[in-house]
């Protein structure tokens, strides 16, 4: 069941695949969640300052701005470095989860993620974020 909480809860996307972008929204829309979409960490960082998502969830290797870039600046920014940051990555190495972690990433999903645990993760973050 959808909570009005939820409804209102806006998650972005940030992944040069456009596959996995629409996978992704694919997953998050009929659950009530409302998905902004940006191709790399540039677009991803306009897009953080100006709508205030919920939950970023976004890849590391990406053209122009990679994902650690965007977010370490997206978590240095006093407007955006309240938003929760999960790392969503085909790469599962243990090198790659510590740098994410040390530019304050909140959290790491490996690729392919089942619905279950995406949906579990973004409710998660969400929640509390909004306590």
């Amino acid at each position: 069941m959808i909570t009005s909480n939820r409804k209102r809860s806006k998650v972005l996307i940030v992944d040069d695949d456009e596959q996995i972008l629409h996978v992704v929204r694919d997953m998050l829309t009929p659950n009530g969640y409302e998905v902004l979409l940006a191709r790399d960490g540039l677009e991803a960082i306009t897009m953080a300052r100006n709508e205030q998502p919920g939950l970023i969830l976004m890849d590391i290797f990406m053209p122009r701005t990679d994902g650690y870039t965007a977010c370490n600046i997206l978590k240095s920014d006093e407007k955006t470095e309240r938003i929760p940051l999960v790392m969503l990555t085909a790469f599962g190495y243990e090198l790659n989860r510590r740098l994410s972690e040390r530019l304050n990433a909140d959290g790491y999903l490996v690729k392919p993620v089942s619905v279950e645990v995406l949906l579990d993760t973004v409710s998660r973050f969400l929640e509390s974020a909004s306590s």
